[in-house]
């Protein structure tokens, strides 16, 4: 059986995949605005940069926020819960929806379509987290 922490390594793979493509889109962008990053002193004045250049760095944010609570959900499993084949294949589905979430995200990001890929991966978060409540001992 394959272990519970490569969904971990692949997520966390992907997410300095993310890293690379915001700085590829937004250090040009920031160039062509003339947007001097070593006097700038609010976020807000990224604002002026292209939509589909902040929605790529938008979801390098994202995969900051919900995947921590999959990280330690994945190290517990590893560590005091069930490894099972549905365990593993949960985190894989819990990758797979925020990769393309991602996706989706940096391209056409229609909010409709993304929040349900959202909670896709959520839905994933919460069977491997009753799968391990329903593995402890009573």
């Amino acid at each position: 059986m394959e272990s519970i922490l490569t969904p971990v390594l692949a997520l966390v793979t992907w997410s300095l995949v993310m890293w690379f493509w915001l700085y590829l889109t937004r250090i040009p962008a920031m160039q062509k605005a003339g947007i001097n990053a070593a006097k700038m002193k609010e976020k807000s004045e990224m604002d002026v940069l292209p939509r589909k250049v902040r929605q790529v760095a938008e979801n390098y944010n994202h995969l900051h926020e919900q995947p921590v609570v999959f990280y330690a959900l994945a190290f517990y499993t590893h560590l005091a819960g069930p490894v099972t084949g549905l365990t593993v294949g949960l985190a894989w589905a819990y990758v797979l929806f925020r990769v393309l979430h991602s996706l989706y995200q940096a391209t056409v990001n229609f909010i409709p379509v993304r929040f349900m890929l959202f909670v896709l991966s959520s839905l994933m978060l919460v069977a491997l987290t009753v799968v391990n409540l329903w593995a402890l001992p009573v």
